[in-house]
């Protein structure tokens, strides 16, 4: 069976593969990839799928938040992990409600760690960090 983790390191490897080559059509990207990742579970492609259009959907406005957490940090020259990494958990935090900050925080520097260095994971848990002070001063 399928996880949310599953979920979130399949949005991961698509975010990541449009960002390194954009294609048109997100549907047919999807599609593709759940073709070589077949899943039983149907939630965890729909949570895929959320996370994936979510972040697309919103990507400026992401970014733009990124870069302001990231203080001298521009996107553009963040790994391509870290960045998609932080993307992915930006969306969670500020248009998903579904999931706690600590959920969000611990999951993505779990995948930093692990599709790229130890050290993307203090960097992201840094910027992370400074995007939850945002959400708590709005509670």
């Amino acid at each position: 069976m399928a996880t949310r983790r599953d979920g979130r390191e399949w949005a991961l490897q698509i975010i990541f593969s449009q960002d390194l080559n954009t294609r048109e059509n997100l549907v047919a990207v999807i599609d593709d990839f759940f073709e070589q990742h077949a899943t039983s579970d149907p939630r965890t492609r729909v949570f895929t799928e959320q996370l994936v259009q979510g972040v697309v959907d919103n990507r400026q406005e992401i970014d733009a938040r990124i870069e302001r957490y990231a203080e001298h940090w521009k996107i553009r020259r963040m790994g391509v992990v870290d960045r998609n990494v932080l993307r992915i958990a930006v969306y969670e935090l500020f248009y998903s409600e579904d999931v706690p900050p600590a959920v969000v925080l611990n999951e993505a520097i779990d995948l930093a760690k692990y599709f790229s260095t130890s050290d993307s994971g203090k960097f992201v848990n840094g910027i992370l960090d400074r995007a939850c002070r945002d959400i708590k001063t709005k509670e």
